[in-house]
């Protein structure tokens, strides 16, 4: 059984190259861990007893669904609903109200979560919203969530999510509010479910197709990337972010020593960033 599941130096160092090529991502080369956790069942159901066989395979075809899988099983897909709390609070107490004044012509926001996982943040932000900001039920609000792993991105759109999972972040009256049982499991409901409009972006290929974005989540995203894609990425929201629009990092993540277009904005604890010309 050892067997099946281990895999050596240079089989890890071809999924390592596999996953930075495809997904920016930087897999350190400890992480070996994760392709013998997640790779078997991957291996064995494209017919192949071994990981390493798998990896052979890998190697010598052109990139196909079974590359995607085995990148979408080494990158982390961890969150929860109103992850570090922070972030939601200076949304709801200061950054939405802020915007809704500046907005009140146009009548529109678009805000957008760039690395949205299974869903948890852009609902979170959606109940958020249906809670706290009643008038914005009048208005043209476009909440985008996306992620390069289109099997995350499916099980997003169906909002379906275990007990453990609910635990995590949510309280039981929105759990109660916006939820309902689905056997052992709870469904959002269709109304919070219909707020987020679900897109598969990898955030090192082109952002075209997005409109010029509000507020941007691109929380506990950086820190998989390497200096030289991490600068780039910034670039890129630079452009994406309207002059002062807010743009939220994961709690150990900066712009600082990075871009040195954006300033660090504080709302008690809730620290995000905006362009200096904001």
């Amino acid at each position: 059984m050892e067997q099946t599941k281990s895999v050596s130096t240079n089989d890890f160092e071809y999924l390592r190259q596999l996953v930075r090529d495809h997904s920016a991502v930087v897999l350190s080369a400890e992480k070996s861990y994760l392709a013998e956790l997640h790779l078997q069942p991957i291996a064995e159901s494209a017919g192949f007893a071994f990981i390493a066989e798998l990896v052979k395979y890998l190697r010598t075809q052109p990139f196909n669904n079974l590359h995607i899988q085995t990148i979408e099983a080494l990158v982390t897909n961890e969150t929860s609903f109103f992850r570090d709390h922070h972030p939601f609070e200076a949304l709801r107490q200061y950054i939405l109200p802020e915007l809704i004044k500046k907005r009140a012509i146009e009548r529109s926001l678009n805000i957008w979560c760039a690395a949205c996982s299974n869903g948890q943040e852009p609902y979170s932000i959606a109940m958020l919203i249906r809670e706290h900001f009643p008038l914005l039920t009048n208005w043209s609000i476009r909440l985008i969530a996306s992620d390069f792993s289109t099997k995350v991105l499916a099980r997003a759109q169906k909002g379906h999510y275990n007990q453990l999972e609910i635990n995590r972040g949510l309280s039981e009256n929105l759990r109660d509010k916006y939820f309902h049982r689905l056997d052992s499991d709870w469904q959002i409901k269709s109304e919070i479910r219909q707020m987020a409009e679900f897109r598969q972006i990898n955030l090192m290929q082109s952002w075209s197709s997005l409109p010029e974005i509000d507020v941007i989540f691109l929380r506990n995203v950086l820190i998989y990337y390497d200096l030289a894609t991490k600068k780039a990425l910034l670039r890129k929201v630079k452009q994406q972010l309207r002059t002062d629009g807010y743009l939220f990092l994961g709690s150990a993540e900066t712009t600082i020593n990075l871009d040195g277009s954006f300033k660090q904005v504080s709302f008690n604890k809730g620290i995000c960033y905006q362009l200096h010309n904001a």
